[in-house]
């Protein structure tokens, strides 16, 4: 008998702990459903679409929309570009921040003070981070080609542009990066670099042969993120480049394409087609780093 009311308690509690999970989680589970989930559905179904004024009068036209996009040059020197920012801000700033993340994860005076100054660009309102930038990028009076003396059209030039603009994007996210690294950097133990230094590694080697290694995790999670994030590259072209900028056809991205044809040409349905096209694309690479990170990333 005792032994079946304890059974009976036993089960009372697993169900009021079950119910009281399934309520911790449902909110995150609705703004999930609601803000991500029902959206990107929503987009795929209106990439076969043409719509109409405020969502009214769409027709299906199948797959008119993913015809156009693909015959479109203006779609691939977007993809050009994104994979151009892409490719300079993902490497270069990873570098970056894990090297200031190692000199910051040292015992030294003022350490909080440079990891503040550091992250302060993410707290930077955007607005103000491309106002500064349009200034030292300036080619009459801007501050980059006084010190170096030279008068390079650094934001209209179709050729450079880009190039600029990933610099602002490098700069920006370097402090975000290294606090990630830091975190990573905290949980080695420090056994490994003590015996290292006992047996003569010197600090180069430890880095490469300790410090990556096993805080491999932490930099896929970076790679990963960043990826994704420059792929999606949209503020800073918009509040940098001018409509009139003849530099802007070479340096919009596809965000930015998608912004075009779906707020300025009020066309929902090819801009929700550029959207699922660079969704696609983020899924592969996606999908190609899960596979890689099984030959580089060590789990403890």
């Amino acid at each position: 008998m005792a032994g079946k009311q304890q059974k009976v308690k036993g089960t009372a509690r697993a169900r009021s702990e079950n119910i009281w999970g399934w309520l911790f989680v449902l909110p995150t589970m609705i703004g999930l459903i609601v803000l991500n989930i029902y959206p990107i559905i929503n987009t795929i179904k209106q990439s076969f679409f043409k719509t109409g004024d405020f969502g009214r009068g769409d027709i299906f036209i199948g797959v008119d929309n993913y015809v156009k996009m693909l015959s479109d040059s203006e779609t691939w020197d977007a993809l050009l570009a994104t994979f151009k920012y892409a490719i300079i801000e993902v490497p270069f700033s990873i570098a970056i921040s894990l090297v200031l993340a190692v000199l910051l994860n040292r015992k030294m005076r003022g350490r909080s003070a440079y990891r503040t100054i550091f992250f302060l660009p993410m707290v930077c309102a955007p607005a103000a981070v491309a106002m500064v930038w349009r200034w030292l990028f300036n080619s009459e009076f801007g501050l980059i080609n006084h010190i170096f003396g030279v008068k390079v059209q650094w934001v209209s030039d179709p050729n450079i542009a880009i190039y600029a603009i990933a610099v602002i994007g490098v700069w920006s996210i370097i402090g975000y990066n290294m606090v990630l690294f830091i975190s990573g950097l905290q949980e080695v133990p420090r056994d490994y670099y003590e015996a290292a230094s006992i047996d003569g590694a010197s600090g180069v080697r430890q880095f490469f042969s300790i410090t990556i290694p096993l805080i491999s995790p932490t930099i896929f999670f970076v790679c990963v993120t960043r990826i994704i994030g420059a792929l999606q590259v949209f503020d800073l072209i918009f509040m940098v480049m001018d409509a009139g900028n003849p530099a802007l056809q070479k340096t919009q991205s596809l965000v930015y394409l998608f912004y075009q044809s779906s707020f300025v040409e009020r066309d929902m349905g090819y801009g929700s087609t550029i959207v699922v096209f660079l969704l696609v694309i983020i899924m592969i690479l996606t999908v190609f780093q899960m596979i890689a990170q099984k030959k580089w990333v060590y789990y403890s």
